[in-house]
């Protein structure tokens, strides 16, 4: 393990409002901050670049209008911002575990340099995050990473889980909190709820998606809850920080 502590908390970060392709779907931006009972803060995936809000060329630059655009980006929507809404800066998170290289979670990274990154060694393995398209204005901060290829606990009650498929190296984790619920992150393994049915056209390795996506549903105890990373239907009735799980 990485960490000594337990899970006793996790908050769901709400970092914007995507709508994809000119109104095919608008999806939710989430990112998830986890506490131990000895005050440690782990943050999975950090949304978009918070320049998005003072640069209105950015998005072009990065060719976002080809996929979509953001309709909902404030302030607080910033993973800086949304850990404001819970009293924190980036400098209090201890270790960050990346998801995969996508724009929506690494566009935050350079801020928590000051702290561990996990992610997989295949996702690592990139030049540079896959961001979006041909894009890779981000590259990997200078810091420690702790690089995986199986199953991994970080703490008590957090593991994770490779889950390639959308990316190479796609990261999933799996949350045991102390009053017995258990959560999935699947983060993109899978998107929303259709992709299954839908062979997972947007994955850069369907099959291997799908075989994925099986092991995480495979987990699915009784009670259990499965995020999926942007599925329309349950993003808005998913509670927000600064409310808990």
């Amino acid at each position: 393990m990485i960490l000594s502590g337990k899970i006793t908390r996790l908050h769901i970060l709400d970092l914007g409002l995507f709508d994809v392709r000119g109104g095919e779907r608008l999806i939710g931006i989430p990112a998830y901050l986890m506490e131990t009972d000895l005050g440690q803060r782990i943050l999975m995936d950090t949304g978009f670049p918070p320049d998005y809000l003072t640069d209105p060329d950015r998005p072009e630059k990065d060719g976002l209008p080809r996929f979509g655009r953001l309709i909902d980006f404030r302030p607080d929507q910033t993973a800086e911002g949304a850990l404001a809404l819970l009293g924190l800066t980036p400098q209090d998170i201890d270790l960050v575990i990346l998801s995969h290289g996508h724009i929506d979670h690494v566009g935050s990274l350079p801020l928590f340099a000051h702290a561990p990154i996990v992610m997989t060694t295949r996702e690592r393995a990139e030049p540079a995050p896959l961001y979006f398209g041909s894009a890779r204005p981000i590259p990997w901060p200078e810091t420690t990473y702790h690089l995986i290829d199986g199953d991994t606990p970080i703490c008590n009650g957090l593991t994770l889980i490779p889950t390639p498929g959308h990316t190479p190296g796609h990261l999933s984790a799996l949350v045991d909190l102390p009053d017995g619920r258990r959560v999935i992150l699947a983060a993109d393994a899978i998107n929303r709820a259709s992709e299954p049915a839908e062979a997972f056209a947007d994955s850069m390795d369907p099959a291997a998606s799908q075989a994925s996506a099986d092991r995480l549903l495979s987990l699915l105890t009784p009670g259990a809850t499965l995020i999926y990373g942007h599925e329309p239907s349950q993003w808005p009735a998913l509670p927000k920080a600064p409310q808990p799980w």
